[in-house]
């Protein structure tokens, strides 16, 4: 199974805002025992690079990607930690090429047909779409997806346990990304139990829609 695939299968891939290193590996840890194995750890924090190479060290069975990533340059010092994916909360043109020379999935984020045009021609088959909620949503992805046969989306930002089986019923959604499994209270808190029990939720409703 690709990286990529493993986004899919796992259906929600936890958006993790880390200020301190030594909160990566339980948090990694505690998104496992809730049953999901891959995480964007955001280059939001200057800890993020730690982070990565932290959970890409120290936990086997997670898969840490980096979210965030503005430019080559961060890609770059992402990939170097040990991240193995790569998302963008915007479409640059240079970071996708680099990540596609490179072998590194990418997905860049993408809310305008022109975006998609652009994300496409460069050979991306699944994109972002942030910030879901302020962008249309489900409604505007559905008539997105229809012009744009075969592209796959993953809306973050306004996806939570309440909506989170409505969008992954939707055939173009490959997975959702979400921060409310581990909210940047709950891993300053120490709530890794709590993350665990939202993750095992999420989950749950993944299983029950993709089977």
């Amino acid at each position: 199974m690709s990286d990529m695939e493993r986004l899919a299968r796992a259906g929600v891939v936890p958006v993790v805002v880390l200020e301190k290193v030594e909160d990566a590996v339980p948090t990694a840890q505690a998104l496992l025992e809730g049953g999901i194995d891959v995480m964007e750890i955001t280059f939001r924090t200057a800890a993020a690079a730690d982070c990565i190479r932290e959970v890409a060290q120290k936990v086997p069975g997670m898969l840490a990607g980096a979210g965030t990533v503005l430019n080559v340059e961060q890609a770059k010092q992402a990939v170097e930690n040990g991240a193995k994916f790569i998302v963008s909360p915007g479409f640059d043109a240079e970071t996708v090429k680099w990540c596609m020379e490179n072998g590194i999935p990418v997905t860049p984020g993408c809310v305008t047909p022109t975006e998609i045009m652009a994300a496409k021609a460069l050979g991306c088959q699944v994109v972002k779409f942030f910030p879901a909620g302020v962008y249309g949503g489900l409604k505007a992805l559905k008539a997105l997806a229809a012009p744009f046969v075969g592209m796959k989306f993953i809306p973050t930002g306004g996806v939570s346990a309440e909506n989170l089986a409505e969008f992954l019923k939707a055939p173009f959604i490959y997975a959702v990304g979400g921060s409310w499994v581990c909210t940047a209270a709950d891993i300053k808190g120490g709530q890794f139990d709590k993350i665990a029990a939202l993750s095992k939720e999420a989950r749950a409703i993944v299983k029950e829609v993709r089977g």
